[in-house]
């Protein structure tokens, strides 16, 4: 892929953005070396590799869900910008 004035104003467009020709000149440096490193990639032999879903083969360990600590209804209010005493009083969001 051929980086140039054309592929840079197209991808500006598309990302809306408002480049100088400064900030244009670097992204079009930048977005070659991009590339260059992506062929570069592609010379590695990934025979026999199969794809990862993830980076890892780490698996979650999960842990018990168990009642730990919990606030009274009065702590937890105590902070709260608005309250009626008993909830949280929040702006309302839905018409």
């Amino acid at each position: 892929m051929q980086v140039n004035k054309e592929l840079i104003s197209r991808l500006e467009k598309l990302a809306r953005l408002q480049l100088t020709e400064t900030e244009r000149a670097q992204f079009a440096g930048d977005l070659t070396r991009i590339l260059e490193m992506v062929d570069k990639l592609r010379e590695l032999d990934t025979t026999g590799v199969e794809p990862l879903a993830y980076p890892t083969l780490a698996e979650t360990e999960w842990r018990e869900d168990v009642v730990g600590a919990q606030l009274t209804p009065s702590e937890a209010l105590k902070n709260a910008p608005k309250h009626d005493g008993q909830f949280f009083r929040v702006p309302k969001i839905i018409e």
